[in-house]
C-alpha cells in the first residue's frame, strides 16, 4: 500500500469500528463512554521526542492482521496514566517502566473487545517478561464482578486484570484525539511515550503483530 493511503484508509476503518463501537454502547446502556469528559490529568509533555527511526520500523511492519496501527507524529507521554488491579491497588503506567507495553482499553459490552481478548492472552503468555508485557484496561462502568467474569468465563489466564471504572483514561485518549470507540490499543515505549495507535481489534497473536511488538522494542 502506497505510504500517502495509508493515513486516509485506516481513518476511515477507526470511523467505521468507532459508529459500531457507539451503537454497541448505546444497546448496552453504556453511552456514558461518549458523555463523561472527566481526564485523568494526564498531559503531553516534551518528555517523549520524535524518533523518526522507530516510526519507519514500526510503519513497515504495520500489515497484515496489524495493518490499521498508525504510528504517531506526536508522541505523548502516558506514564501518569491511573488504574487499578484486581484488588483495587492504584497502579500508573509509570509501575511498568522500562517495558515496552501494549496498552489495551477494552468494555464488556464491546462485541470486538471481547473477541480480541483470547489473542492479547496469547500474546502475553508467549512474549510477557521483563522486557515486554500487555496492560489490559477494563472501563466497564460499577463493580468489577462482569469483567472478572468474563476473564473466567473465556479462560484469560496470562493477562493481568486491570480497571478503570472512571473512565478517565479513555476520555484522555478521545481529548487527544487518537481514539473514538473501542477497543484501542496504544504501543508504549519503556520511558512511557506512546509511539503507535489501534483503534479498532486486532489478531495480537499472529506473526504480523509479533514482528510489530518485536520492531517496537528493537527500536524503543
Amino acid at each position: 500500500m502506497p505510504e500517502e493511503t495509508r493515513p486516509v484508509r485506516a481513518s476511515r476503518k477507526f470511523l467505521r469500528i468507532g459508529a459500531l463501537a457507539l451503537v454497541a454502547g448505546i444497546a448496552a446502556g453504556a453511552v456514558g463512554i461518549y458523555v463523561n469528559q472527566a481526564g485523568s490529568g494526564n498531559e503531553r509533555t516534551a518528555a517523549c521526542p520524535a524518533n523518526d527511526a522507530l516510526k519507519q520500523a514500526l510503519l513497515a511492519e504495520a500489515r497484515g492482521e496489524v495493518a490499521a496501527v498508525t504510528p504517531l507524529d506526536a508522541p505523548f507521554d502516558v506514564s501518569a496514566v491511573a488504574f487499578k488491579d484486581g484488588d483495587d491497588k492504584p497502579l500508573t503506567l509509570r509501575d511498568f517502566a522500562g517495558k515496552t507495553l501494549l496498552v489495551n482499553l477494552w468494555a464488556t459490552w464491546c462485541v470486538p473487545c471481547r473477541q480480541e481478548m483470547p489473542a492479547l492472552d496469547a500474546l502475553e503468555a508467549g512474549q510477557g517478561g521483563p522486557d515486554f508485557g500487555v496492560i489490559p484496561i477494563n472501563v466497564d462502568l460499577g463493580p468489577a464482578d462482569k469483567p472478572k467474569a468474563f476473564y473466567a468465563e473465556t479462560g484469560l489466564t496470562a493477562l493481568p486484570f486491570f480497571r478503570d471504572q472512571t473512565m478517565a483514561v479513555f476520555n484522555d485518549l478521545k481529548s487527544q484525539g487518537v481514539t473514538i470507540g473501542l477497543p484501542v490499543s496504544l504501543l508504549v515505549d519503556p520511558k512511557g511515550c506512546a509511539r503507535a495507535v489501534l483503534t479498532g481489534p486486532a489478531e495480537w497473536a499472529s506473526p504480523d503483530a509479533l514482528r510489530l511488538i518485536t520492531a517496537m522494542k528493537s527500536g524503543a
